[in-house]
């Protein structure tokens, strides 16, 4: 998820147009199952801040969904959202709760785009309900909340529901075609990794004082956010742990405040990972340093060649027998819209597999570990993290249900 704005717009999509949607019939839920392509999809959107109004926008751009209900904490959101949409005002709702209220109701699926320690929760009474699963990454703040999700994915399977993960490397063909490439040997054993996450942004604020100010201004607070290695770097560990196609079995790392305040989420984070065989993963990621170029990247080299992967940029392959060099240019929005036409094609073609759950509960430990090794300032184990279910738990007194 993106850390939302004061303006209300994601951090950097500011998308002006308006869209004209042509008239369509629509079916109802229980049509939908291995319908037409078509089919057009009610949708409801947990969650109504500045990514989750900017992504509504995207799904009904698409001309494959209706945005027929809207939850959030706060009135003003699902307020706006709810007008901009034509979502009948008993359909936005409203409170901690409003989203299961949401669930309680007639539609198809439902994206959930809020702070990301609700996303467990939400997720897996998404699946209980009945409705396919569109999530934003991270996909939880603690190690609990990436278990939960993995069950919800795999209950989702067994229920023959669609539960897809928002990251939009995955959903690039070229980023798909160099990856399947080193799986298949193309730069022989890998030898070393590294990736980064630098940012001029994100500012330097703490968190806020109240709980409900916390909860509309949630980046800097770690229960919410789980830190920025987990809520924004993850970007980054995705794509090296997609390479790498293992779990990390230790992390060591320093970090800390040099420029947020002590009382803040951490600024940088510099981590080595230890995966199997020896392969050494070295990753940083640091914010809010003026002139810095923003680059989520990850390079893996092997024996025969290397793979250079930039979220803005290009993936480049280069192996004994295979050459790659692409720009992709910034995926942030065309990545979006791609997973939300792979959403739709498999709800409709009942395509349940689901594969972008294990590789992101992966990704999302692995920042995790990171975290708390970091924090520690000592070795950690994928095994220790988990076995220890350390969850993190915000101050939600006092808000309204």
């Amino acid at each position: 998820m993106s850390k939302p704005s004061s303006s209300g717009m994601p951090r950097r999509a500011f998308l002006t147009n308006a869209a004209t949607i042509a008239s369509v019939t629509l079916l109802k839920p229980q049509t939908v199952f291995g319908a037409t392509a078509n089919t057009v999809l009610e949708l409801g959107l947990i969650g109504c801040g500045g990514r989750g109004a900017w992504i509504a926008d995207l799904f009904v751009k698409s001309g494959k969904y209706r945005l027929v209900a809207c939850a959030d904490y706060f009135s003003d959101r699902t307020g706006a959202v709810g007008q901009k949409f034509q979502v009948e005002p008993a359909r936005r709702h409203t409170g901690l709760s409003g989203y299961k209220r949401l669930l309680d109701s007639k539609l198809d699926a439902v994206a959930i785009e809020t702070p990301p320690y609700f996303h467990p929760a939400q997720a897996s009474d998404a699946v209980a309900a009945g409705k396919h699963v569109f999530l934003a990454k991270p996909i939880a703040v603690d190690a609990p909340g990436c278990q939960v999700i993995a069950q919800a994915g795999r209950q989702a399977t067994a229920n023959k529901l669609v539960f897809l993960v928002d990251f939009q490397t995955r959903a690039n063909e070229h980023f798909r075609k160099a990856v399947a490439l080193v799986h298949q040997g193309a730069i022989g054993q890998l030898v070393l990794a590294e990736a980064c996450y630098p940012w001029a942004g994100g500012g330097r604020g703490t968190p806020p004082a109240t709980p409900e100010a916390q909860l509309r201004n949630w980046y800097y607070v770690l229960a919410l956010s789980g830190d920025f290695i987990v809520e924004q770097s993850i970007h980054a560990l995705d794509l090296a742990t997609w390479v790498i196609n293992a779990d990390p079995i230790s992390a060591r790392g320093i970090g800390g405040h040099k420029v947020r305040p002590a009382t803040s989420i951490y600024d940088h984070f510099a981590v080595q990972y230890r995966f199997p065989n020896d392969l050494v993963l070295s990753f940083t990621c640091i914010q809010s340093i003026p002139f810095v170029k923003d680059e989520i990247r990850a390079r893996v080299f092997g024996s025969d060649g290397l793979i250079d992967l930039d979220y803005f940029g290009r993936v480049f392959l280069r192996g004994k027998e295979e050459s790659i060099r692409v720009d992709v240019g910034d995926l942030y929005t065309s990545g979006a819209v791609a997973n939300i036409h792979e959403f739709h094609r498999a709800v409709t073609a009942g395509d349940y597999t689901n594969p972008t759950v294990a590789p992101s509960v992966r990704s999302n430990l692995t920042a995790v570990l990171g975290r708390e090794a970091t924090y520690r300032r000592t070795e950690l184990t994928l095994a220790e993290l988990i076995a220890e279910g350390k969850k993190l738990e915000p101050n939600l007194s006092g808000l309204k249900s």
